[in-house]
């Protein structure tokens, strides 16, 4: 009865089990069905892991369940409530939490991630503006960013967030302006303090709370999506603290189309944890009184094909990575890649890149695009 109720609401939504196209779902344990009827996204995403299925197309096939209305079609179990309770409790994204997601995530491997990313090192949606290639699109964006912000050779930026250094380096190096950057991430903050030697740049390891100083422009890219609700306005007066009357703010976040105090628990457990996309309502809320929101420009479409671009690297740079890494981490890191891909495809979550300035200071309107 499981297995049928699934495999009919599947089917609704262009998805077959064992069928011949590459984005149908070939199962090769039995208990899937139940799985994935009990814990939903979180059991989908671990059956995988624990190679119960395989999908030649997996992106495909997350986009055409998430189109089919699938993930609020199945109700999930009390397993998948549990999950949501500490985030709407608590604030999962405290002061004295904020190093768990670097901790878990960003200081897994500078190897690890360095494999994929592009030159500049980019952990974010590039812009694949008369290109297919990475590398160019990722340029493409920094460029965008560069030319929102008027960047000019005597600012001085504040980076919320800086990855591993590239946006900095690229900036300091072509608009010759001074960097000031913060990271919580030991192992990013150590390669980017390397590749910006001999730079205008510094590197301060501190949480975006504590940042000092008032900047001539400020940028946070990849960032908001760990500061979460509780914690939006705090983020939004600390950057209005420290950005001059007559600054521009860019912030680039992926986002949500609805407003919600929880993240995909799969995403969640594995990858992100204590992650949560902002909406557009919530960003609003956090900016009143406090910035003119000048210009917001959706880029998601661009991630569906920065993440395949990133899927086929980390596919090649397998062979060496598998010295370290075991055959589950490979099934997870793909299905975070592939799903991700699906998700925005089904423009199910989106990428904006928000410009603004300080109210009540008559700042001109910057040209935007």
């Amino acid at each position: 009865m499981l297995a049928t109720t699934l495999q009919h609401g599947l089917e609704q939504a262009g998805v077959v089990i064992n069928g011949p196209k590459p984005w149908d779902i070939q199962v090769h344990d039995k208990r899937w069905f139940s799985r994935v009827l009990l814990d939903k996204n979180l059991g989908l995403g671990e059956s995988y892991m624990d190679g119960w299925w395989d999908c030649d197309r997996i992106d495909e096939a997350i986009c055409r369940l998430l189109l089919g209305g699938m993930e609020d079609r199945i109700r999930g179990g009390p397993r998948i409530l549990w999950h949501l309770v500490p985030a709407v409790l608590c604030n999962l994204q405290s002061k004295a939490r904020s190093r768990i997601i670097a901790e878990r995530h960003y200081d897994l491997d500078n190897e690890l991630f360095l494999s994929f990313l592009d030159a500049n090192h980019q952990y974010s949606c590039a812009y694949f503006s008369s290109t297919d290639d990475l590398d160019e699109a990722q340029k493409n964006k920094l460029d965008l960013i560069a030319r929102k912000l008027q960047l000019a050779e005597n600012d001085h930026l504040l980076d919320i967030g800086c990855g591993w250094g590239g946006l900095a380096s690229y900036f300091a190096a072509t608009c010759h302006c001074r960097v000031t950057a913060v990271n919580i991430s030991r192992q990013q903050l150590q390669h980017a303090r390397k590749i910006c030697a001999g730079l205008p740049v510094v590197f301060h390891d501190r949480d975006y709370r504590e940042v000092n100083g008032v900047f001539d422009k400020v940028v946070s890219v990849g960032m908001f999506e760990h500061v979460g609700r509780r914690n939006y306005r705090t983020f939004m007066k600390t950057v209005h603290r420290c950005l001059k009357d007559d600054g521009i703010f860019l912030l680039h976040t992926i986002g949500g189309n609805a407003s919600k105090s929880n993240c995909d628990p799969w995403i969640n457990k594995y990858i992100f944890p204590n992650g949560m996309l902002p909406s557009q309502k919530q960003i609003g809320q956090a900016t009143e009184n406090l910035f003119v929101i000048e210009d917001v420009h959706n880029i998601g479409p661009h991630y569906d094909k920065t993440l395949m671009a990133w899927n086929r690297n980390f596919q090649a740079a397998w062979p060496t990575l598998s010295r370290k890494y075991d055959a589950r981490f490979k099934r997870m890191w793909e299905y975070y890649l592939l799903s991700c891909a699906g998700a925005f495809r089904a423009r199910d979550i989106q990428v904006w890149q928000i410009v603004m300035t300080k109210q009540g200071c008559g700042t001109r309107h910057p040209i935007c695009r």
